[in-house]
């Protein structure tokens, strides 16, 4: 059965959501999952629908042309799209492998509803395992002299696969503001919940000398402000006393690959909205 998934933002005002479950209504669509947020601060609203379809249906096009004179009339912003459709997704990692890992099982085993038509990396360190989901590694080598070069190249990965998010699993080269900008709202980046007290090499390794309490993790959209993008999705462990740095970086890891995983799925599932520097999320 066709189903289909509406995202808007729009200035708040009566009628909106009467306006959008009638036309669906009258032309033959079943809701199955609404939700709604009304911003007082901002006095935007925020709509997700999911509904079916049952019988003859004409297509994605057919209900954007529907639509288009009611997002016309409130001054939506919106997004349609077919719920079955996978995201082509582009992930990116260097030589941390956990959350790339955990996305491609998640993917294999249908928990994402994601193509991934090819994996790119400045190291060859995780060839092998890309290799062995049978998705094609493009390897691409950064440098202070080359990072023009190779951000190039990745531009024409990302047009020649019709990619649609950029996924940054444990990728550690930080990308240029033109090309944060010419993705934004398409790249999802993870880091630990360290910054900006440990940076650099081993941070794990600092937070351990300092006796942390907490380890966690943030998958944000990217911008050209670095790691301060739209938060998308956090969370935390405890860690104490007893842990070693290498169990701090096993904590670590796991919480990592549970949040990169989350906001993945939501993004590809049409739950977030962007509501300024912050995000709306129909979890």
């Amino acid at each position: 059965m066709p189903e289909y998934v509406l995202l808007l933002s729009c200035p708040d005002r009566p009628g909106i959501v009467a306006a959008v479950t009638t036309l669906l209504f009258e032309h033959g669509g079943n809701i199955e999952e609404s939700q709604q947020f009304d911003d007082v601060r901002t006095d935007q609203f925020f709509l997700r629908i999911r509904w079916s379809v049952a019988g003859d249906d004409l297509g994605v096009e057919h209900w954007q042309e529907l639509l288009a004179p009611v997002a016309e009339r409130f001054a939506m912003q919106w997004s349609l799209r077919d719920a079955h459709t996978p995201t082509r997704a582009l992930l990116m990692v260097s030589r941390f492998g956990h959350c790339l890992n955990d996305l491609l099982f998640r993917w294999r085993s249908g928990q994402l509803n994601l193509d991934v038509p090819a994996v790119v990396s400045n190291h060859r360190d995780l060839e092998p395992l890309v290799a062995s989901y049978g998705i094609p590694f493009v390897h691409v080598p950064v440098t202070a002299d080359t990072k023009a070069e190779a951000e190039a190249r990745l531009r024409e990965v990302v047009a020649e696969h019709d990619v649609d998010l950029v996924v940054l699993a444990r990728y550690m080269q930080v990308l240029s503001d033109s090309l944060a900008r010419d993705l934004e709202g398409r790249v999802i980046n993870i880091h630990h919940s360290f910054l900006p007290s440990f940076k650099g090499a081993k941070p794990y390794h600092q937070a351990h000398e300092r006796g942390v309490k907490l380890v966690g993790a943030t998958a944000h959209y990217v911008t050209p402000d670095l790691d301060e993008g739209p938060i998308i999705e956090q969370d935390v462990v405890r860690a104490d006393h007893r842990m070693t740095p290498e169990a701090l970086v096993r904590a670590g890891e796991e919480v990592e690959s549970r949040v990169l995983a989350r906001a993945v799925r939501w993004h590809c599932e049409s739950r977030i909205l962007l509501n300024g520097t912050r995000t709306v999320v129909f979890d």
